[in-house]
């Protein structure tokens, strides 16, 4: 039994060979490879295991090698491997001693042990039996809390594993895997429910819309990002509603296909922030970083590449409230995941490139004070202050912010209208993701200049709404793509197979705000 763990770096990570010699001389144990602190101390955790688990730890010097040996093993996820190997090591110099074969295979084995012998959780369990599948091998053992995420890998077998005496029994007994899940588009995830086809989670009391009155344009705003991917930027005076909408938008989401829920669990198996029991993450992630966060925070870092809060937004939402109180470099380091859907992250030579395809929601004030245009309120902020607030965000950024609506406080009629129901704007949502996926797999959105030159073409009144308006509101060439990619969401919301005029004019007017913006 050949057995394998995994170094986390990155996206992709790297496979680590365990192997465990057993010679005669002083009783030491030896662990060469390049190892930290946390898997040096397995040593003595390991050992404890061995013996509270019932079995006899070898008398003799055991030398450990962890390869490739220039890379560094970080995490007490080595803990299983190591201790399973010792006692592989054991039973290949005494081959009576479990009156068994060792299975003649490779196996990937992650965990940490507890020294009554007891498996704990690992991070990238997900990626690590990812990149062991794609290197042929087809067994893995891993903690029991960590077994959902494994069974979501295909051709992959999983024992899960509650304690070490349960993991080494298994390498004797093929039976005792268990085969892969093979998830399917098709199948209803629990919780869920089904509109023309697409599937949304369930709805609760703390995703909707039930306390914004009055807000018409923004819930439409929302409506539309939701069903073309749009990146969406809102501003308006404080208590307008703006962060309220913004903050229950992933009310409005679809759930994952499992294509795009395969690359987002991984992510989030990397990061460690699986759930117990959790197999693949159907949910679209929403994240809501504070407007303190770092460079490193938002883009990820640190000595193995962990993800930022941009790649645990892939295939979801990054929302930022209060979007001018974050840094400049913070906001500007957007402009390239919002163009390529990727970041590239370099550590020591090494580099890692994780997917950040994420949609954009930003909530701002139109001002410091927040009363910049009101009629109601003076603004206290000089025409400098106003000016220097706006230049955080910069043209290229904005450029690349498909909606933009401006939210005014609704007057006391507006506020006594219904509010806004999730499920009478599903509907709409559903028919247009449904529409984008039979169409060119992808979300309107992201449609690259061949596919807008293919998917969105303009009828003559329509083309001569968006001529007019790139002339009247000097639109760049990428505002009149959004214009254009805006028009055939709304048109899919209606079913049309045709951008019709109206359609144009809806877009042009989210894409061109009167105001600040101006």
């Amino acid at each position: 039994m050949q057995i394998y763990s995994f170094s986390p770096f990155g996206y992709e990570g790297n496979l680590v060979s365990v192997e465990v010699d057993i010679r005669r001389g002083i009783p030491a144990i030896d662990i060469v490879g390049l190892a930290d602190g946390a898997v040096k101390e397995s040593r003595e955790r390991m050992k404890s295991a061995i013996r509270n688990s019932g079995y006899e730890f070898p008398s003799e010097r055991v030398l450990i090698s962890l390869s490739p040996a220039d890379l560094k093993k970080e995490g007490a996820g080595f803990d299983l491997p190591v201790a399973l190997g010792v006692l592989c090591a054991a039973e290949a110099s005494s081959p009576k001693k479990s009156g068994g074969a060792l299975l003649d295979q490779k196996a990937l084995v992650m965990g940490e042990l507890e020294l009554s012998g007891a498996v704990r959780p690992a991070r990238a369990v997900n990626a690590a039996v990812w990149t062991a599948a794609a290197a042929g091998i087809r067994r893995c053992v891993v903690p029991a809390a960590n077994a959902d995420e494994a069974m979501e890998v295909p051709g992959m077998k999983v024992f899960a594993a509650e304690n070490l005496r349960e993991a080494f029994s298994a390498l004797f007994d093929d039976s005792s895997f268990s085969g892969a899940r093979v998830p399917s588009d098709d199948s209803l995830p629990p919780g869920s429910e089904e509109i023309e086809g697409v599937f949304f989670p369930s709805l609760s009391e703390s995703a909707s819309f039930g306390e914004l009155f009055g807000q018409k344009e923004l819930v439409r705003a929302c409506q539309i990002a939701a069903a073309g991917g749009h990146n969406l930027l809102a501003f308006g005076p404080p208590g307008c509603g703006k962060t309220l909408a913004l903050q229950n938008f992933g009310a409005l989401l679809p759930l994952l296909t499992v294509e795009e829920a395969r690359s987002v669990t991984r992510i989030h198996s990397i990061a460690g922030l699986m759930p117990r029991g959790q197999g693949l993450l159907r949910k679209a992630p929403f994240r809501q970083p504070h407007m303190s966060a770092s460079l490193e925070g938002l883009c990820g870092g640190g000595a193995s590449c962990r993800p930022g809060e941009a790649s645990l937004a892939h295939n979801g939402v990054l929302f930022l409230d209060e979007a001018a109180e974050f840094k400049s470099s913070v906001l500007q380091m957007l402009r390239v995941p919002l163009e390529s859907g990727s970041i590239s992250l370099s550590r020591a030579g090494r580099t890692a490139v994780y997917p950040a395809r994420f949609q954009l929601l930003m909530a701002a004030n139109p001002c410091p004070c927040g009363n910049y245009g009101s009629d109601k309120k003076v603004c206290l902020c000089s025409s400098r202050s106003v000016e220097m607030y706006w230049k955080k965000f910069s043209a290229p950024l904005l450029d690349r912010i498909d909606i933009r609506v401006k939210v005014d406080l609704p007057d006391c009629e507006e506020r006594e209208r219904r509010a806004f129901s999730v499920k009478d704007l599903r509907p709409k949502i559903a028919r247009a993701v449904r529409i984008q996926r039979e169409r060119q797999k992808t979300r309107n959105a992201r449609l690259g200049p061949a596919e807008i030159s293919l998917y969105c073409r303009l009828g003559k009144e329509a083309k001569e709404i968006l001529d007019s308006a790139v002339l009247r509101h000097d639109f760049s060439p990428r505002a009149a793509a959004a214009c254009s990619k805006i028009a055939r969401t709304i048109a899919d919301m209606e079913g049309s197979l045709e951008i019709l005029p109206e359609h144009m004019a809806e877009a042009v007017d989210f894409r061109r705000v009167e105001g600040v913006l101006a």
